[in-house]
């Protein structure tokens, strides 16, 4: 048997206060929300250390992981990482200013643009996910290989269930 955790404990006090709450849909948004929480915790501590914050590693994240020619336009940008239009433009201007990224002009709409990631870019880019990536491969590393496959299905399973209706997807 698994020992108590922080959540039984929660779970145990709304059984007192209102049962009707206590149950396995508290118990499986808590214990998701704390692994959620661990995973932000390590990536937040190697992004401080980059000096990035979380949507500027979205963004640079994004951008890298489209491949090349490392572009999109800034309405992709907004929409995917749920910025608001101005915080991407801050980013952006950020961004520019470091030689993180170029702007161009969109040929088929001279409404809209590109952003593209310079050489430098990528570098940042590739250095601030591998950063993160190693950071939750030692946080996982605790667990079992095993454990790990079988959460990570059962996640899988779980997410295909639940999301429909409450998730957007592409």
């Amino acid at each position: 048997m698994t020992e108590p955790d922080h959540v039984d404990d929660i779970i145990t006090a709304w059984h007192v206060q209102l049962p009707e709450i206590a149950g396995l849909p508290l118990e499986l948004a808590k214990r998701s929300a704390l692994l959620t929480a661990a995973f932000d915790a390590v990536a937040a501590h190697e992004l401080e250390r980059l000096g990035l914050t979380q949507a500027e590693y979205g963004m640079l994240a994004m951008l890298r992981r489209v491949g090349e020619p490392y572009r999109l336009k800034p309405t992709e940008l907004t929409h995917a990482l749920l910025l608001s239009s101005g915080g991407t433009s801050n980013v952006l201007k950020r961004f520019a200013g470091a030689g993180l990224v170029t702007r161009e002009a969109a040929r088929d709409d001279g409404r809209s643009s590109w952003v593209r990631l310079t050489p430098r870019g990528v570098e940042v880019a590739e250095s601030a996910v591998r950063a993160v990536t190693a950071a939750h491969a030692r946080m996982v590393a605790r667990i079992p290989e095993a454990e790990a496959q079988l959460l990570n299905n059962l996640l899988r399973d779980v997410l295909a269930a639940v999301e429909e209706g409450v998730l957007v997807r592409r």
